[in-house]
């Protein structure tokens, strides 16, 4: 018997570790997860977008839209990036991290700070935004490749 020749890329792989960590994200509106693989293809750290932890996410704000600034979620959430890498228990130094939202520009400074080479994305809907060409430029700068994800985005089927 041959190998099986219809299984995922790594590209694939790491994208769908991404999407199944967005999977834990309680925001309502924007669920975004991240994954970081090291230059030998292993699973270096993975995060989502979520409220700090000890802060009860219960009654925290998850809004986008009031007036009040103070009560929208921009102020308090952590992006699935900013996690990844504060969750890293080892140097990010030469990975790649595949995100399923193209970075913001904070983020974008803290994966250039970690070290990580290279940022694969899935989408890119806020490309017309100021942070996005901010971070753009950012990872230009540093020397830092992105490219948008072109593989298959895996389902997950589970045989009983």
């Amino acid at each position: 018997m041959d190998k099986r020749e219809d299984y995922i890329s790594w590209d694939e792989y790491f994208m769908g570790v991404a999407f199944l960590s967005s999977l834990r994200s309680k925001d309502p509106s924007t669920q975004v997860g991240a994954c970081v693989a090291s230059s030998k293809d292993k699973v270096l750290t993975m995060g989502y977008n979520g409220m700090p932890i000890g802060c009860n996410d219960d009654i925290m704000p998850w809004g986008k839209d009031d007036k009040d600034e103070l009560n929208q979620k921009y102020l308090y959430v952590c992006h699935a990036e900013f996690n990844a890498i504060l969750n890293a228990r080892v140097s990010l130094d030469g990975s790649r991290i595949y995100v399923t939202l193209f970075p913001c520009n904070e983020c974008a400074k803290a994966i250039i700070q970690s070290g990580i080479k290279e940022v694969i994305y899935f989408d890119d809907k806020y490309k017309d935004m100021n942070m996005t060409k901010a971070s753009k430029r950012l990872f230009d700068l540093a020397g830092i490749k992105y490219r948008q994800f072109n593989g298959r985005v895996p389902t997950i089927n589970f045989k009983r």
